[in-house]
């Protein structure tokens, strides 16, 4: 995702399903880390949330318009709007739970 589709592929996201914005850059070691859960998350939605990446570095509006200080940081959108905010690291379960209390 970038500046250009935010927009779009989120605040404009007219069903329910929840998106998860994954705001991390490639020198940022904890971004790395959760990854794989992320990748996992998207592969286990069957369709009940949308996980999308943006790169705080090549994509800084986005960024700034939300905040963004310290990454990784997740932001979780439901109907165009900002429901929830994940600070740091955490483990895919804790990732899991925060998402699913928006589906």
């Amino acid at each position: 995702m970038t500046d250009g589709t935010f927009a779009q592929e989120v605040l404009a996201a007219s069903s329910s399903q929840p998106v998860l914005v994954d705001a991390w850059a490639e020198w940022c070691g904890p971004c790395r880390m959760i990854a794989p859960a992320l990748d996992q998350l998207a592969a286990e939605s069957n369709g009940r949330y949308k996980i999308a990446k943006l790169n705080v570095d090549e994509n800084p509006v986005i960024a700034q318009q939300f905040n963004i200080r310290s990454i990784p940081t997740l932001l979780i959108f439901k109907n165009g709007k900002l429901v929830d905010q994940i600070l740091g690291a955490q483990p895919k379960q804790a990732i899991a739970a925060r998402l699913a209390a928006h589906c």
